[in-house]
């Protein structure tokens, strides 16, 4: 920019400033440092720093009767690890077989497939779209450096949770009367344990329960973890008789007069009344 000043207007362009179509370009006054100068230009202030990083580390060269030179490095090579969210959970290494060339010394000159376990190290709670970087495992020749592998990490469908960052999403299956009157729910978790969850409020359209500490361990804190969120599924009753939704009605009617406090009591006692109702009067009832 400050060329293209001089060029056009020359030193009092540079030393009064000029306008532009996008602004007024300030004045530019040397600040009398020809190191920074130097630095602004070559990225460093040590005119000797390409020569001390050649020989701190040195860049790999390949010597072969056809000539010699300076190894390039190949391009990344990167695959997908599905992994299982109990893999996930818990962490660990994972090992996977590869096929590569490697290359068998100045004396034969060539280069022959063999396999290799590679231990990939996989973090509790890594999060998917992770890249887990393998370095120079890739395919050896003599005049280029190996590949990286790159591995990134995708979360494998489980039966039952979807995770959702840090939180673990499962969906559960009731009834009518249980989404109105309570029930307890039973989940089996990822790490084997079985969690009892009761739930009492009213499970209306889009309710969740959300069950704190029981998600995914959150990545390099693992004592820490997301959250359970259950949605549900209301299971309707196909049929219904005249007699229990007439009670039904009451319970409703005489829940709405009474504030709401007590309708899931006033449900269930009218189902039992239903219940009794329909017993088979022929059937003998045991005695109190």
């Amino acid at each position: 920019m400050h060329r293209a000043v001089f060029d056009q207007y020359g030193e009092e362009g540079l030393k009064r400033g000029v306008p532009s179509p996008d602004g007024y370009i300030q004045p530019y006054h040397y600040h009398g440092d020809g190191m920074r100068t130097y630095k602004d230009f070559f990225g460093t202030s040590s005119p000797f720093a390409d020569l001390l990083e050649y020989y701190i580390n040195p860049k790999p060269m390949y010597d072969l009767p056809e000539g010699r030179g300076f190894k390039k490095k190949q391009p990344a090579i990167r695959h997908t690890l599905c992994l299982t969210l109990h893999e996930i959970f818990f962490g660990g290494v994972k090992k996977m077989k590869i096929q590569r060339l490697e290359y068998i010394g100045p004396e034969q000159g060539k280069t022959e497939v063999k396999e290799k376990i590679l231990s990939i190290p996989i973090k509790p709670g890594v999060p998917p779209g992770t890249e887990i970087i393998m370095p120079e495992e890739g395919d050896q020749n003599p005049t280029q450096t190996p590949a990286d592998i790159i591995f990134v990490v995708e979360d494998r469908p489980h039966e039952h949770f979807i995770r959702e960052g840090n939180n673990l999403i499962t969906q559960a299956e009731i009834s009518l009367e249980e989404s109105l009157l309570g029930t307890t729910i039973t989940i089996n978790s990822i790490d084997h344990r079985t969690i009892r969850i009761p739930i009492t409020d009213i499970v209306c359209p889009n309710y969740e329960k959300l069950v704190p500490g029981e998600g995914m361990p959150i990545v390099d804190q693992y004592s820490e973890k997301g959250d359970l969120i259950i949605r549900f599924n209301v299971i309707y009753p196909k049929y219904l008789p005249k007699a229990s939704k007439e009670m039904m009605e009451k319970a409703f009617y005489m829940a709405k007069i009474g504030g709401g406090h007590n309708q899931p009591e006033m449900i269930n006692k009218m189902i039992l009344a239903d219940k009794i109702l329909r017993v088979d009067p022929d059937e003998q009832l045991p005695p109190f």
